[in-house]
């Protein structure tokens, strides 16, 4: 997946915006003000993953601790078109929802998040 279908995928989602506190190069894709999802300058992409998702990932060498984000664990992946759309998409959708979770009853509620 490259750096548009990335933002297709993850703005497609309830109450996500874009912006690029980091520079233009960066993309960083947020629900509430938090980052889910970040694109960097040179294409890698990073995302918020479960406690078990960041162990097994990491484990498995399948994605490396995102640099400064890991103790929140965070995964890296240098070369997203390595994997597959339909995998990506849907650690996008779980990044999305770990972070929407975090959010205050009155946030979601005005994300439409119920």
């Amino acid at each position: 997946m490259d750096r548009a279908g990335i933002g297709k995928v993850c703005l497609a989602l309830p109450g996500a915006t874009l912006d690029h506190p980091f520079g233009d190069d960066h993309d960083a894709y947020r629900i509430g003000g938090k980052m889910f999802v970040m694109v960097g300058g040179e294409g890698g992409v990073s995302f918020k993953v479960s406690d078990i998702a960041y162990e097994v990932l990491t484990e498995e060498g399948r994605a490396r601790p995102a640099p400064y984000l890991a103790r929140a664990k965070w995964v890296n992946l240098p070369d997203p078109a390595a994997w597959p759309d339909d995998e990506l998409a849907d650690h996008f959708a779980i990044a999305h929802s770990i972070v929407a979770a975090k959010l205050t009853r009155k946030q979601r509620a005005e994300l439409g998040l119920g």
